[in-house]
């Protein structure tokens, strides 16, 4: 399909101009003033944004946990995440306890197969190398073009690692030109801490967060970072969401270690004081690591804003807070943990980042889409916009005003964690390589049209097409 986008003020992470767009055979073509070439849909987006579609490194979909399994399939989470101006994300597959590599691939792969709404690729959660996969097997993985290993520091009993096999895993990445991500929060102590409060009678969502104090966060940040400088790997620590953990990061970075983090859209505007809502309304802000005490906010928007973190994530893991959450009504532990999130991050990043001047727009395209891509291996082909990427493309109205709502959102959980806030600035129409995936209200394009992305290896752009899945 041929697409001309007439008069948009392009804006990629180091350019800002007015121009128009040809796009042709799901690619980029021309860019230039004024162009007339032949096209079967012509877009007017005179005063809008033409931003590259956002990436997003961090969601989970479909995914069995805490005695449940999230509420967003491949399909619905993909459809919020394209309302949203997200043309592609990477999802993580959960290593069965047992399974090896292969076996959880198929299993993830399948619960994709002809529901793609937007492309996307896979991170390999490692969780078990003793009777599951072996290490010889995730060093095949960069050449199917999964090129990122994650390791669950928490989660006792369930998910977490041990130090020997994070870092056995590391030393094979730092092999493979993998990169390696973390959930860094120290397991054992707070197992430790949760034990003791529901020993004492504590049950409520709030201490969620009072087992799992800042400090198990930043310990977990500064040994993952130690390790990886030992066994040469590249490190990646996923939802930083407070100073104890920024702070090592920073560290490394002014080193010159190979260490990045992200943050997510919820730590900039859900506080400690959200769990303490009471008739358990506390319970839709339970996630991991949990909403901490407001002053971290800043902290993380000066992060954000300084490269000590490079991109801002959603982590969606989304429960329905009626008939999920509720699970842990009497057992703060039992609630599922996760959130929310894949359709509003732009527009929040948009209205509290950019409109309110504690980032430019440059930055934010940078943050939600560039370095994400450049991160994990999608770049350019995703998270820019030049001659020969993907025309993943969002017409973008800055003036657009809006009320986020659960009513109005196409996530199938039952609340939206900004409920109530008022935006400036939306998607108008979003482009999947070439092809309208939204406009206006409407969902134009058939679940399907997604498909597999093979990553490149950490440092390298990536030279391949997108691959049907």
């Amino acid at each position: 399909m041929s697409v001309l986008i007439k008069g948009g003020r392009i804006v990629t992470a180091a350019d800002d101009y007015v121009a128009d767009i040809y796009v042709e055979d799901e690619t980029v073509t021309l860019i230039g003033e004024s162009l007339d070439q032949p096209a079967e849909k012509v877009i007017d987006a005179s005063g809008k944004y033409v931003l590259p579609g956002c990436v997003d490194p961090h969601t989970h979909l479909d995914m069995p946990f805490g005695g449940t399994t999230t509420i967003d399939d491949v399909e619905s989470g993909q459809t919020a995440a394209a309302f949203g101006g997200t043309t592609c994300h990477v999802d993580f597959i959960i290593q069965p306890k047992g399974a090896t590599f292969a076996q959880a691939i198929d299993e993830w792969r399948a619960k994709a197969n002809g529901r793609q709404v937007i492309d996307m690729g896979y991170h390999m959660a490692v969780t078990d190398l003793a009777e599951g996969g072996t290490l010889e097997e995730l060093a095949s993985l960069p050449d199917e073009g999964i090129t990122s290993y994650k390791l669950f520091m928490a989660y006792k009993g369930a998910l977490m690692v041990d130090d020997e096999t994070l870092f056995k895993t590391m030393e094979v990445a730092a092999e493979t030109g993998a990169l390696v991500m973390v959930h860094a929060e120290n397991g054992d102590a707070i197992d430790v801490l949760v034990k003791k409060a529901l020993a004492e009678g504590h049950t409520e969502p709030h201490y969620h967060a009072l087992t799992r104090p800042p400090e198990t966060e930043g310990e977990a940040t500064n040994r993952a970072i130690q390790l990886a400088r030992v066994a040469g790997a590249s490190l990646y620590v996923v939802h930083v969401s407070c100073r104890e953990a920024v702070e090592p990061i920073a560290l490394a970075r002014e080193k010159g270690w190979d260490v990045w983090g992200e943050t997510c859209t919820q730590y900039f505007f859900v506080d400690y004081t959200f769990l303490e809502r009471p008739d358990f309304e506390g319970a839709k802000y339970v996630y991991t690591p949990p909403p901490r005490a407001k002053e971290n906010q800043d902290v993380l928007w000066n992060a954000v804003r300084t490269d000590i973190l490079s991109a801002i994530s959603t982590d969606h893991c989304a429960f329905l807070w009626d008939g999920q959450k509720t699970l842990g009504r009497d057992d703060f532990s039992k609630i599922p943990n996760g959130g929310p999130g894949l359709e509003n991050r732009l527009q929040m990043i948009h209205q509290f980042g950019v409109r309110d001047g504690r980032i430019t727009l440059n930055r934010m395209v940078e943050l939600l889409a560039t370095s994400p891509a450049k991160l994990f291996g999608l770049y350019p082909r995703k998270g820019t916009i030049t001659v020969g990427s993907d025309a993943d493309i969002v017409v973008f109205d800055p003036e657009k005003q809006l009320t986020i709502t659960a009513a109005s959102q196409h996530s199938k959980t039952d609340y939206n964690l900004y409920e109530g806030t008022e935006v400036t600035g939306s998607p108008e129409v979003v482009l999947l390589r070439g092809n309208v995936l939204v406009e206006g209200d409407e969902l134009v394009a058939q679940p399907g049209i997604g498909r597999f992305v093979a990553r490149a290896r950490f440092g390298e752009e990536l030279r391949t097409k997108t691959v049907v899945a």
